[in-house]
């Protein structure tokens, strides 16, 4: 992510009722951060050779790149209303939704997407686009889906990787952010390799692992109470399946948090098996977090 002190939050549009619910959650976090929103559409019909104006006898506002271009608009009008103080600016970007938001994510503090596009793209998993997106951008993405709620905690889910731990530091700020209380969940169903090569015992005892499961939760979260000891942190270790235990803890939370893979992810998936099906089953917001949140 950006180190630039005026990155802006960048939000993706598309037109579609999804898209204007992750624009009013966009305005927020943009608020939150004292940071420009950047509205953007990715329109691809240029690469496709279809005309963009008008055709003879339509009126001058139809046409393809009109209609990219009130889609953007639309949105900014919907953040003004909101925000009117709020620094908005909109931008028509040619080429592919997924390159192009990948390239804006580059120069943001924040991209905000919709779990759907106008396309529906329900048949195709989430939205390939957000999937994407949220699995190679540079910079945390939020998936708006669910109703947003300005109650509840944050919630992050914690495996004792790296990238958790990065999970965990964009959790406590955005908590602070909100004055709202953190729960660290840390979910587990059998004991998890620490390292590569070791050897994991076929019988194990339970009470032994839950108290090892209670120490990595806690190392993932040293430090950081003292950094932010404004923040109410509630310390979760539940025995079971990570992806169900945050699905259902998403369903009182505010926004959940986790990282784009964690223990066990497997590379040659988009995004690790937890963060996926969260993004799919998931009852709030959902930040992703692939880099350093700084």
């Amino acid at each position: 992510m950006t180190s630039n002190a005026g990155a802006p939050v960048v939000v993706g549009v598309d037109g579609s009722a999804a898209a204007l619910d992750a624009v009013r959650v966009a305005v927020r976090e943009a608020e939150y951060r004292q940071r420009p929103l950047r509205v953007v559409h990715a329109f691809i019909w240029p690469l496709t050779g279809a005309p963009l104006t008008p055709v003879p006898g339509a009126p001058v506002t139809a046409g393809l790149r009109n209609q990219a271009e009130e889609y953007v608009r639309e949105a900014v009008e919907q953040a003004r209303k909101i925000s009117p103080d709020l620094r908005i600016t909109g931008v028509v970007v040619d080429g592919a939704p997924t390159p192009v938001l990948i390239e804006e994510a580059q120069e943001a503090v924040l991209t905000v997407l919709g779990h759907r596009g106008l396309g529906g793209f329900a048949g195709l998993l989430l939205g390939s686009v957000t999937v994407q997106v949220s699995a190679r951008a540079k910079s945390p993405v939020l998936v708006v889906r669910g109703e947003p709620r300005a109650d509840g905690p944050v919630v992050v889910g914690v495996d004792g990787s790296q990238l958790s731990t990065e999970a965990v530091a964009f959790a406590f700020e955005e908590a602070a952010r909100r004055d709202a209380p953190l729960v660290a969940l840390h979910a587990w169903l059998f004991p998890t390799p620490v390292g590569p090569g070791d050897i994991l015992p076929l019988v194990y005892d339970l009470d032994a692992v839950e108290g090892e499961e209670e120490r990595t939760l806690a190392e993932s979260l040293a430090g950081f109470a003292e950094r932010y000891p404004q923040v109410q942190v509630r310390h979760r270790v539940v025995r079971g399946a990570p992806a169900r235990v945050l699905v259902e803890a998403s369903k009182s939370a505010q926004l959940v948090v986790v990282g784009a893979h964690g223990r066990g992810a497997l590379g040659g998936l988009l995004l690790g098996s937890v963060s996926h099906a969260v993004l799919h089953h998931g009852h709030s917001p959902l930040a992703i977090v692939r880099h350093p949140a700084g």
